[in-house]
């Protein structure tokens, strides 16, 4: 499963640009096995070093990745293996392997042309050592401070599938909106965005507007909505002035009534779907939602159609969940007690919930149900059964060596290149028609599982 959607060239491309490339000497393991035993980590989180280098060995024999000549790294090996790999290795890992998931074919993944996405943060407790507390701070102060050290993550993932398709991982200190304003800009044209109102400021909607991506955001509490135009259905077009203007609000407003243009520097031209959710707190009052979207014309979305979207964004929270419950374990703290490892885990970690994403999606496609029908604890348990097998590995007093010319038990040295995976696959053009990555690096989609590896 990690092979397949993180193919070795992408490993190899990874550790080429950050300058962490070494071979197996002296006792070192090599960058793409330590790369591969990280992911093995996240994906066994309640397993120490050992043990799971000891589980995944097998897979890493039957791909060529493993030679049958060495023994199981030691927890000491691994973690000074993962410390020559740094800290920006996974995060290239991810951008050169995290494409557009979801497309016509995936139930709940679309709204008409639009990919339906969503940016959401959660926190990400670490070890509490000095290190990762000068790195990352806590939450709160004095008496309500945080029991561990925190790092923020925000992220964009793919409602429909629940995968992560980009992210900023920075200290708690760093607000949400800061981290987001780094990923508007990597939006694309045939993606929709939805956002809770927490987001929303001036230049967060200026700066995803210019990306050429559909925006579906919730009017925070206080924005002025001035009524421009009232629509056949019921909402009805507005505008988004520029705070600094003040005096020149009213001539703003005046201009878009008359159906002039807009200078973006000045606002932006919206449409405005209010309704309202019943007893949504439990007091027996209703709570008027507002929301702000770039579609503007009725026929392009509906008002229904846009209202439902925007709780399509709750999905999101489903991947944290996904993430933080199941695939780390509630309430865990992740394993790395450095900085720079810290940084690399939660790449790594978002990596692996990425490869999972991509196999249910795939198959959810294939028997053209929604993924949301597909367990993902199943799913996982799946993955880690196929994912286990050790190697023949000899034991240590044989003193077996590679001499010129031998072969390894299994495949000839490099792990299959991209696009040759363990599982049956055909292409899908129709799910994958966005492959431009959002790194300049551009890998192809992941293919369609016809069935799970064995």
């Amino acid at each position: 499963m990690l092979v397949s959607t993180v193919p070795r060239d992408v490993v190899d491309a990874a550790v080429a640009a950050c300058g962490v490339g070494d071979r197996r000497s002296g006792g070192k393991l090599p960058a793409h096995v330590t790369a591969y035993l990280t992911m093995g980590l996240c994906l066994f989180g309640d397993d120490d070093y050992e043990e799971v280098a000891t589980k995944v060995t097998g897979s890493l024999d039957r791909w060529g990745c493993w030679d049958a000549s060495w023994s199981v790294p030691t927890s000491s090996g691994i973690t000074q293996a993962r410390k020559r790999l740094g800290r920006n290795v996974f995060a290239e890992i991810f951008e050169g392997v995290a494409q557009p998931v979801g497309g016509m074919l995936t139930r709940g993944a679309m709204l008409h042309e639009w990919r339906v996405l969503a940016i959401d943060g959660f926190d990400v407790d670490l070890p509490d050592t000095e290190a990762n507390a000068a790195e990352f701070g806590y939450a709160g102060s004095g008496d309500n401070r945080s029991a561990y050290p925190k790092a923020r993550v925000v992220a964009l993932s793919e409602c429909g599938t629940h995968a992560f398709l980009a992210a900023e991982v920075a200290g708690y200190a760093i607000g949400e909106a800061t981290l987001a304003q780094r990923l508007y800009g990597r939006l694309r044209p045939d993606e929709l965005l939805t956002a809770d109102r927490n987001f929303y400021s001036f230049q967060a909607w200026g700066d995803a507007v210019a990306t050429g991506a559909a925006l579906l955001w919730r009017a925070p509490t206080g924005l002025r909505l001035p009524m421009i135009r009232v629509l056949p259905d019921g909402t009805y077009l507005s505008v988004l002035a520029n705070p600094k203007l003040r005096a020149r609000r009213d001539a703003l407003v005046a201009a878009a009534t008359a159906g002039q243009d807009i200078d973006p520097a000045d606002g932006y031209l919206v449409r405005v779907v209010e309704y309202t959710v019943p007893d949504r707190v439990g007091n027996g009052t209703g709570e008027l939602i507002a929301l702000i979207t770039t579609i503007t014309a009725p026929a392009e979305g509906r008002a229904d159609e846009l209202a439902d979207t925007y709780h399509q964004r709750w999905e999101h929270e489903t991947g944290n969940d996904q993430l933080k419950t199941h695939l780390r374990g509630p309430g865990r703290v992740l394993r790395s007690r450095l900085p720079d490892l810290a940084h690399q885990e939660i790449w790594a970690w978002l990596t692996v919930h990425y490869a999972i994403a991509v196999l249910i999606a795939r198959a959810a496609e294939a028997a053209d149900i929604d993924p949301d029908r597909i367990s993902f604890t199943r799913a996982l348990r799946i993955i880690r059964r196929t994912a286990t097998g050790t190697a023949d590995i000899p034991p240590l007093s044989t003193g077996l060596k590679r001499y010129p010319g031998s072969t390894p038990r299994s495949v000839a040295s490099p792990c299959p290149p991209a696009g040759i995976a363990p599982v049956h696959v055909h292409s899908n053009a129709a799910a994958t028609t966005a492959t431009a990555s959002r790194n300049p690096a551009n890998q192809p989609a992941p293919a369609t599982v016809d069935q799970p590896p064995s």
